[in-house]
């Protein structure tokens, strides 16, 4: 199906004999796997399910119910003993070690809580979906750290990161609250602005959905695997042990805080940058360009602007490196390969799943 091919169908046009099945198998689809994975919801996801429905002319008749019913049995098959989940998993601490992530301290109101374990180890060998393996794009080791890149690394988040006495500016500071936000939700909500704004069909709609967030959901699979690979440590513990790392280009400060509590797993790579590398490498695949012009919206409280407007791909995703930096989380360099390494997740699963039907 080509992008923008059959104007005609419009997903909220009128119910037609052949847009009909089409809405019922996706709706159902939908359902069925989410009543599966979260049966505690059961009552609230029926209620939309049946709402949807109605509100589209449909009927628990409808041909494509079967089809929507068959679809969320094959895919929940072949999630079937992923990993996903696993009912006991020992907690990981990490280790005191210099260089080594270790549970950090929150000194501000809000999760996570304080010396929490490392959060969902497990993640790191789940059966990725397109993948090859958890380990296929694994990123470069962090940086060493006696070298100068790791200095550069340290003395830009430590100034620009900082809860107190930061160089960051009024604008800074409010870009790094609007990415504090839970980066899946904020670019599903981006992305269905898109193909409603550039989308004609739902079969394309679906297609892309899926692309984008099966490319998420591995390149998070992939970014645990290099996390709890290199296990490398997060800048609050790097900052106030940088005394002791052997860099005379470091100087430790004991007090050092984030502007936001650290999450409790370890710095290399950066999930937040890995998602949004993966969402704005397969949306630059999918339209055939960089330059798309959207709205993303933050429901961070903190953030004083909600929404931003881009006109490239790309600079979005630069948004977020720079972000992850301002509040203080990641060193660039875990940034920007967890952007390189969400691309590469992108690129493999565009050209070897759902590839487009040509009529």
């Amino acid at each position: 199906m080509a992008v923008g091919s059959r104007a005609a169908e419009r997903i909220n046009s009128p119910v037609s004999s052949k847009i009909s099945p089409a809405r019922a198998a996706t709706a159902t689809a939908a359902h069925d796997v989410l009543l599966n994975l979260f049966p505690a919801q059961a009552a609230s996801l029926n209620s939309q399910y049946t709402d949807y429905l109605t509100s589209h002319g449909l009927l628990n008749t409808d041909p494509g119910v079967v089809v929507g019913q068959q679809a969320a049995a094959g895919i929940l098959a072949f999630r079937a003993n992923d990993g996903r989940f696993p009912a006991t998993f020992p907690p990981f601490t990490g280790s005191t070690d210099i260089g080594v992530w270790r549970p950090t301290v929150s000194y501000q109101p809000g999760p996570p809580p304080t010396l929490s374990p490392g959060a969902a180890p497990w993640l790191a060998t789940v059966t990725p979906f397109a993948l090859k393996s958890p380990s296929q794009f694994r990123v470069s080791p962090p940086n060493k750290l006696t070298s100068k890149r790791y200095a550069e690394d340290y003395n830009e988040v430590k100034a620009l990161g900082a809860l107190q006495n930061s160089s960051r500016t009024a604008d800074q500071t409010d870009l790094a609250y609007f990415y504090a936000d839970n980066g899946i939700l904020l670019w599903n909500r981006a992305l269905r602005a898109i193909t409603e704004a550039r989308i004609n069909n739902l079969g394309d709609s679906a297609r892309l959905f899926a692309l984008v967030n099966v490319s998420i959901a591995d390149a998070f699979i992939t970014c645990w695997d290099s996390k709890y690979f290199y296990v490398f440590w997060r800048p609050v513990t790097a900052i106030q042990n940088g005394d002791n790392d052997g860099n005379p280009r470091t100087q430790g400060d004991p007090t050092w805080q984030p502007l936001i509590n650290t999450p409790n797993y370890p710095d290399h790579p950066s999930g937040a940058n890995n998602i949004s590398g993966a969402t704005t490498r397969m949306l630059q695949l999918f339209f055939g360009t960089d330059n798309l012009t959207f709205t993303a919206t933050s429901t961070y409280a903190l953030a004083v602007q909600k929404s931003r407007t881009y006109t490239h791909l790309s600079d979005a995703a630069e948004d977020v490196v720079n972000a992850r930096i301002y509040l203080g989380l990641h060193f660039r360099t875990a940034d920007e390969d967890a952007r390189r390494q969400g691309q590469q997740v992108a690129r493999w699963v565009f050209k070897h799943i759902l590839r487009p039907v040509r009529h």
